[in-house]
């Protein structure tokens, strides 16, 4: 599933992959073997600092090399076309140069460690809807504007070992057999050497994979090369030498991370990094992630010894990181209740949970204790596992130790748990085969779940949330719980996998009683920190959103909030846009991203005043959804046109003129800046700026060109630069921020070869360098002549 296999007669190790980007989770998927979880992609670009996602690339690369892991599948460089891709979280920026500039630094750093990357999704696999089917049709221009150019920047500026080819179609080519894009635009034009490897379960055929310049069809053993490119080969369906530079490249990949004897590492041991604490740099990305968008009458940071009142169901159990394959255990999370309670004194803060942001069942998480048993046929124990929330996931050989698919019959989650309140607890099941379900001593179901039809693979497999039993349980009363789940045998299926879980629900309160006592709760404090998010059911790998609205009754437990307390601070606990219709009646609005393992303490951190909220935007945040001008992500008769063409993101906003909520770049700090001079050429701009506040802080400074009198049509201005000055109070700095050719330039079809090929065209005439804070607040413009 995870790996290739050795060949010990040429020397050759097995390569070990695993999912990334906010973590590795290593071959097995369980907690038995935690993870560091860093804050999601978002929340790291939202940073603006390279230098801060290679650092993030080397603890990686620590990680995976603890982990016996040699290459990281990671990171995900598509981009945020519509406000509802399910996995944005897991994706960078709307635009394609910072997306370029943060991926270029995560892959030096996974690099620099001795790991390989695999940059993906190769190539406009920018929303989940049917993506295993879905023929995306991207005009030239867009495409290599837009969607190609993260990737172009990563190939040419880290030199990434690996590439993954998307699940989707491109112009009528699926992505894994795209001769074109894979053969002559990445290895011939960018002349990247690597590796490409296809998403799992992408490749659908064998000389056309091959021909198209596919590396390695994963996941093993069963896939379309194998027996099946021998006999291809020996048809005449693909020249032998194209399978030799096939494993070449695949050789040179087991040379680069050591595992190919004879062959130097690209990094020998004594030239790694130096140990990185984990739970630190997960704290400072955190803190430095963090977008605060509103801040009236320097709510922010709290005064010294102010009471605080916290509300919401996500300041008690946090939301880390977005829902899908990417998912790791880390070995400890830090909550926004418990980086309060550890920095504030005692008495000072209070809690209460206001509203529920699901009625969904979930995993069987907090205060359960499960061990899943494995058994044969014949009721023999074959093994155990820990059960990370209640949920199992083994594919290929990712089995507890003494475990083997032929061998499997049941597993039976068995242990205890202890309920945080009394009331009527709901229990469920997600899974394909049969189940017994028993609470307390009493079988409360017994039944099977047979398979059905989904859009997406993995969804079919995976199965569907279902509600099995309710029992009145009393708080803190342990009670024993067992769900003896039968393995399904799914015939032809092109993995050997089992995915079981347990799911719970605790009871079910009246909403309005709930956010009564939240607004109570806020009335008697200093301050009201309200933490709003979405649920697993929202933002997932596999599914795009509908809607923007948080769920639940979050945006009332919010209101309520607001007018008993004017001081009302509100944490958005979301790896992408949401609506907050009551963004102009709090005090302060914080976006906190998923922020990973540490991000409670960050979030105490930032609210305390002990560190600046470093963050900003890295796409838009629509006021509402009706008014994003790039939203669909839903295919018609299997196609998804790209009728926008070069305008998303804020290009868009500009050109349809509705306002955002919040604009691309945009975020405040605890000090105040003054722009003072710009100097431009075509090649760098200068700014001075002065720290016009009572405390040291950091600005991220963002270079826009607009053309004057622009001969094509092209957005109003696109980001062309950025840099990050540092000063003290009443102290100026300067930063030069280099201009690159390419941002004059434009894809012209009619400029390749022959008239036909296309190639980059730089518009001659005037253009203007615009500085400011963020696309729509940009004070210092001046004017230059290119080309």
């Amino acid at each position: 599933m995870w790996s290739l296999p050795a060949f010990p007669g040429i020397g050759l190790g097995s390569l070990v992959m695993s999912d990334g980007p906010v973590g590795v989770r290593g071959v097995r998927w369980t907690a038995d073997d935690p993870s560091v979880a860093l804050p999601s992609p978002t929340a790291l670009a939202a940073s603006w600092d390279p230098g801060l996602a290679r650092r993030a690339g080397r603890l990686l690369a620590q990680e995976a090399r603890r982990k016996g892991v040699h290459v990281l599948l990671a990171p995900t460089v598509n981009l945020h076309r519509s406000p509802l891709g399910g996995r944005h979280f897991e994706a960078y920026s709307e635009d394609p140069y910072l997306t370029g500039e943060i991926g270029t630094g995560y892959v030096l750093g996974v690099q620099d460690g001795g790991v390989g990357t695999t940059v993906k999704h190769f190539v406009a696999n920018d929303a989940e809807t049917d993506r295993f089917t879905v023929d995306n049709i991207v005009a030239p221009r867009p495409l290599r504007e837009l969607y190609l150019a993260p990737f172009e920047a990563i190939v040419k500026n880290a030199h990434p070992w690996g590439i993954m080819a998307a699940y989707n179609q491109v112009n009528g080519s699926t992505m894994s057999e795209h001769r074109y894009l894979q053969n002559e635009v990445l290895r011939g034009e960018w002349g990247f050497d690597g590796a490409n490897v296809s998403d799992w379960l992408a490749a659908r055929s064998t000389a056309p994979s091959l021909l198209g310049g596919l590396d390695i069809a994963m996941p093993g053993p069963r896939t379309v090369y194998g027996e099946a490119l021998v006999e291809a080969v020996r048809a005449g369906e693909v020249p032998e030498r194209t399978v030799d530079e096939a494993v070449r490249r695949v050789l040179l990949l087991a040379a680069r991370v050591g595992i190919l004897d004879g062959a130097p590492a690209a990094v020998p041991a004594a030239g790694l990094p130096a140990p990185i604490d984990g739970d630190a740099l997960a704290r400072e990305i955190a803190r430095r992630s963090f977008v605060l968008v509103r801040n009236e009458n320097g709510t922010l940071p709290l005064a010294p010894g102010a009471t605080v009142a916290l509300i919401g169901a996500a300041a008690r159990q946090a939301r880390i990181l977005g829902g899908g394959a990417a998912t790791v255990f880390p070995g400890h999370v830090v909550s926004p209740l418990d980086g309060l309670a550890a920095a504030l004194p005692p008495g000072a803060l209070t809690y209460a949970l206001g509203a529920d942001p699901s009625d969904e069942l979930a995993g069987a998480d907090e205060g359960f204790a499960l061990t899943a048993v494995c058994r044969d046929a014949s009721g023999r124990i074959l093994g155990t596992s820990s059960v990370p929330g209640g949920r199992l996931q083994w594919a290929g050989t990712d089995l507890p130790d003494g475990v083997t698919h032929e061998t499997l019959h049941t597993i039976e989650l068995t242990g205890t748990f202890t309920p945080r309140e009394s009331g009527e607890h709901t229990f469920g099941t997600q899974g394909l085969g049969g189940f017994a379900l028993t609470v307390a001593g009493e079988r409360l179901f017994e039944g099977a779940e047979g398979f059905h039809e989904a859009s997406d693979p993995f969804e079919a497999f995976f199965g569907t949330p279902v509600e099995r039993a309710r029992a009145e349980l009393t708080e803190g009363k342990q009670i024993d719980i067992s769900l003896l789940y039968t393995v399904e045998r799914i015939p032809d299926a092109p993995i050997d996998a089992v995915a079981v879980s347990l799911l719970h629900l605790g009871p079910r309160h009246d909403p309005d009683e709930l956010i009564a006592e939240a607004a109570e709760a806020a009335r008697t404090a200093a301050t009201a920190v309200v933490v709003v998010a979405t649920t697993e059911r929202v933002e997932s790998e596999g599914f795009d959103r509908t809607s923007l609205r948080l769920p639940g009754r979050q945006d009332d437990l919010v209101r309520a909030v607001a007018a008993a307390n004017p001081n009302t601070v509100v944490v958005v606990n979301t790896g992408s846009p949401v609506e907050l219709p009551w963004r102009e009646e709090v005090a302060a609005v914080l976006l906190g991203w998923f922020p990973g393992q540490e991000g409670g303490a960050a979030l105490a951190d930032v609210l305390l005043g002990a560190a600046e909220p470093g963050g900003r935007l890295p796409t838009t945040w629509p006021a509402v959804l009706a008014d994003a001008p790039v939203s669909e992500v839903t295919p018609t008769d299997d196609e998804l046109h790209y009728t926008e063409g070069v305008f998303i993101g804020y290009r868009a906003w500009e050109r349809s003129g509705a306002v955002p909520a919040y604009p691309f770049g945009h975020g405040l700090g605890y000090t105040t800046w003054e722009y003072e001079t710009l100097t431009a050429t075509p090649e760098e701009a200068t700014v001075r700026l002065r720290n016009t506040g009572a405390r040291t802080g950091r600005e991220t400074v963002q270079i826009y060109l607009s053309a004057v009198n622009d001969p094509v049509e092209r957005p109003a201005r696109w980001l062309a630069g950025f840099a990050q000055a540092e000063a003290d109070p009443g102290e100026s700095v300067e930063v030069r921020v280099p201009l690159r050719r390419r941002a004059f330039e434009i894809w012209d079809e009619s400029a390749g070869e022959g008239g036909t090929a296309g190639g980059w065209t730089l518009v001659p005439g005037a253009y203007e360098v615009q500085a400011g804070r963020s696309v729509a607040d940009r004070p210092l413009t001046r004017t230059v002549e290119a080309g």
